[in-house]
Formats: structure tokens, C-alpha cells, sequence
């Protein structure tokens, strides 16, 4: 851990009261081109999450001016950023803006919560890097099937494929299945050409993505040709009994309910499940969802566990979060709208009476049928 020493300077105020400090931290055994990044920007990134913070750095010796408490809190992440750059965490500002949030909302310690790399591929290291991450990641090592819902670039499939690798490489399991309903996201691709591999390839290909960029990819044809890693649509498990196996069900948004059991009911001895979707991101023509309906069906049952991944999980660009935020609000004001107008329906107005007596009025008056 580094070192701080806050030098004596005479002890001013800014305009909103809080003294200016001023820290030097000390940084060994850590090449400071690591904690620094390509044009410092990881300090970049530490001077923007805190604003009145000025970072300056001389050698190994990083320097913090600024408003006390600010100071303090952007202490406490440089020494976190050097704790995980001891530890082989490959750093980025995204990194830095999570391990601030962390700190301040008191989640714990960036370096204990992202931990060691779930596996390691081509000297990079795949592991959680938020606290909503890390709960997910010790959900699926501690049951036999979990739920990962949440947003667009949370890392739900991400990380249960890496969960995945990680258990066929320890041996836990003796294959990975990779499933995911051949739905077309709102267009009609038409007939595609070729074999049936050739039609279902461009839906699963997020899979053989995800997967060559854990393993070797030279490895990867081998694997799949021996059966020991499987990528396949949902509609090819009905019938099976997955035993010694890791399935992962992805896109689970996607799946009918009749599916979602067909697919669950799978499960063989030795087997875990993970079943990934974004319930927002619905692409069924008509009906409902199957992962809508089994967190109500499988909630209290022991063993299934539902991780639930937010705004604040999402690992992608910044903007992607904001993104996400937006829609939620968007969607809670397009229900309670549709929610008001129900109501509404629901109340008869006085003029809607009316109109119901005006109806009524002509049977009344008609004549009784009369006999000759």
C-alpha cells in the first residue's frame, strides 16, 4: 500500500469552507507507467471523479491539493488503483470512475470486491469489476441455477461464460452448452442461405464470440468438434438430460414460458445453470416472456438464485449507462400513463351515463308486440 505524508502548509479556506490539504503519496513497487496509463489518463480519470482535486505526479510520488474531504476520498483511491495494480488488474478509466463509486457508498474494497481473474486468456485477465458483478459471479459458484438479469453491457453472458471455462478448465465439469433462442431482433432476415449451421450461425454467434476470446482460438474448433463445448439453438435441447455439464441459456428474454420450462427441466446430476436476459429488450412477436414469468413461478425455491444487474453494472462506454437509465425512466412514465387512462376507463364520467340512459330509452318506449 502507499505511503502518505501531509506536508505542513498553512491552513486555508475555499469558498465553501472546507480547508485546502495537500497529501504526497509515495508509490513502491509498482511501475508507475501502470498506475499512471497512456497520457496519465487513470489520473485523468481520478481529477474527474473528483473535481476540486489537483493530482500532480514526480517520480514515484503522486501529489493531492485540494478540498480536505475531496482530498481524503481521492487518497483512498490511489491507494486502491495501486493495491490492484499489484495484484495484475489491468486498469482503465472505467475501472476508476467503479472503484470510486464503490468507496464512496462504502461497498467495500475495489481490490477485495473484483478479486483474481475468473480465467486468464492471452495475458488478460477476465473477472467482476463492479459490486452487482461480484455478487452475480459468487451467485453462480453457490448455486445450481441462477438468474443474471439486468441491462445491455452488465456482463451477464460475459462473465457466465468465463464461469463457464473456468469449470470445464478445474474439471468440475466435463462440457459447456451454449443455448439461446433463434429470434430475430424485430426484422425479418428473410430465408437465410446454406446448411442448417449456415442459418443458425449468425444468431449464436455472440456465443463463438464470447467464447474465442476466453480460449485459444485454435483450441476452440477442436473443442467443439469433440462435443466438448456445444453451441446450439434452445429448440435442440427438448429431450435431453444434461448431465456433468455448465449450460448457459442466453437472451432468455426471448424464450416463451413453455420454453423456459422445457429448458430448466433439462438440468441432469453434476450440472449448473445460468440463464441470462434483459427483461426490457423483448423481441417475441406476441405473448409473454418466460423470463418475466419464472422469477414469480421459482422465487422461493432454494438452490435458483436471481441476480439482478443494474445501471450501475454496466461496463461498456458511459454513455451506455445513461442510456439505460433513460429508457427506465421513459418506460415507468409510459406505464403509469397506460395506468391512469386504465383507471380512467374504468370511472364513468356523468356524460358517459347519459349516453348510457340515451341508449336505453328507445327499448323502453318500444310498443308491446300485440295480437290480432
Amino acid at each position: 500500500m502507499p505511503t502518505s505524508d501531509t506536508n505542513a502548509t498553512s491552513p486555508s479556506t475555499t469558498s465553501s469552507g472546507d480547508d485546502v490539504r495537500r497529501v504526497d503519496v509515495t508509490v513502491d513497487g509498482v511501475a508507475m507507467v501502470q498506475l499512471l496509463g497512456p497520457q496519465d489518463r487513470l489520473l485523468r480519470a481520478v481529477e474527474k471523479q473528483y473535481p476540486g482535486v489537483r493530482v500532480l505526479v514526480r517520480g514515484n510520488e503522486v501529489t493531492l491539493e485540494g478540498p480536505s474531504s475531496e482530498v481524503d476520498r481521492a487518497e483512498g483511491l490511489v491507494a486502491e488503483l495501486v493495491s490492484m495494480v499489484r495484484g495484475g488488474h489491468d486498469l482503465g478509466p472505467a475501472e476508476v470512475a467503479t472503484s470510486a463509486r464503490l468507496l464512496d457508498s462504502g461497498q467495500g474494497s475495489p481490490s477485495e470486491v473484483f478479486g483474481q481473474p475468473i480465467v486468464t486468456s492471452r495475458g488478460k485477465g477476465v473477472r467482476a469489476k463492479t459490486a452487482g458483478q461480484k455478487q452475480y459471479v459468487d451467485a453462480i459458484d453457490q448455486h445450481t441455477i441462477t438468474f443474471g438479469i439486468g441491462p445491455a453491457g452488465t456482463g451477464k453472458t460475459y462473465l457466465a461464460m468465463a464461469k463457464a471455462v473456468q469449470a470445464l478448465q478445474r474439471r468440475e465439469v466435463q462440457r459447456i452448452i451454449l443455448t439461446r433462442p433463434a429470434v430475430e431482433a424485430g426484422e425479418r432476415l428473410g430465408f437465410l442461405p446454406g446448411t442448417l449451421t449456415d442459418k443458425i450461425d449468425p444468431y449464436l454467434r455472440p456465443l463463438y464470440d464470447a467464447l474465442n476470446e476466453m480460449m485459444d482460438p485454435e483450441i476452440v474448433p477442436k473443442l467443439l468438434a469433440a462435443g466438448t463445448v456445444e453451441v446450439a439453438p434452445l429448440a435442440y435441447m427438448r429431450g435431453r438430460t444434461l448431465n456433468d455439464a455448465f449450460v448457459v441459456l442466453d437472451e432468455a428474454q426471448n424464450t416463451t414460458p413453455e420454453q423456459m420450462k422445457m429448458f430448466l427441466t433439462r438440468l441432469g446430476f453434476g450440472s449448473r445453470m445460468v440463464v441470462t436476459g434483459d427483461v426490457t429488450q423483448v423481441d417475441l412477436p406476441t405473448g409473454a416472456s418466460g423470463l418475466q414469468l419464472v422469477t414469480t413461478v421459482l422465487g422461493d425455491i432454494d438452490d435458483i438464485h436471481f441476480a439482478r444487474l443494474t445501471s450501475d453494472d454496466v461496463v461498456r462506454h458511459t454513455l451506455v449507462g445513461r442510456i439505460v437509465d433513460a429508457y427506465t425512466t421513459y418506460d415507468a412514465e409510459r406505464q403509469a400513463q397506460q395506468h391512469r387512462r386504465h383507471e380512467a376507463a374504468q370511472s364513468p364520467s356523468d356524460g358517459t351515463d347519459r349516453a348510457d340512459s340515451r341508449a336505453a330509452a328507445p327499448r323502453d318506449r318500444l310498443p308491446e308486440r300485440g295480437t290480432r
